[in-house]
């Protein structure tokens, strides 16, 4: 009896563990920092200076426009993050509804794919 009550509370300890993981997780992913994606981007490209950084609404992806005509994408995976740098005629984008942009990379590099932003703007 003692057994099967210790491997309960372990198992319980183990559970609650890793929603609190999972929540940490989540509000890291948020976007709603910039900082960590101009670190982030500075570091993979330090001579590219940023203007402007842009999440998408769930905060997986961010767009940069950067000094010289060039845009930045940086793109998380788990606690990895992809950066690559877009220069003008490498990408189609076209319009996918209201805050909404179907985007399409020349080089296979990186993945396009429909993106979702909080405002228009």
């Amino acid at each position: 009896m003692l057994w099967t009550i210790t491997i309960a509370c372990l198992f319980l300890a183990g559970l609650i563990f890793r929603q609190s993981f999972r929540r940490d997780e989540g509000q890291e992913m948020a976007g709603e920092d910039s900082g960590l994606a101009i670190l982030e981007f500075g570091r993979a490209f330090p001579e590219e200076a940023i203007r402007a950084v842009i999440p998408t609404a769930n905060g997986r992806t961010v767009f940069l426009r950067l000094h010289d005509g060039k845009a930045g994408c940086m793109h998380a995976h788990g606690h990895h993050y992809s950066c690559h740098l877009i220069e003008p005629g490498t990408v189609r984008v076209n319009s996918a509804g209201p805050k909404r942009l179907s985007v399409l990379f020349a080089n296979a590099a990186f993945e396009g794919g429909t993106f979702e932003f909080r405002d228009e703007k």
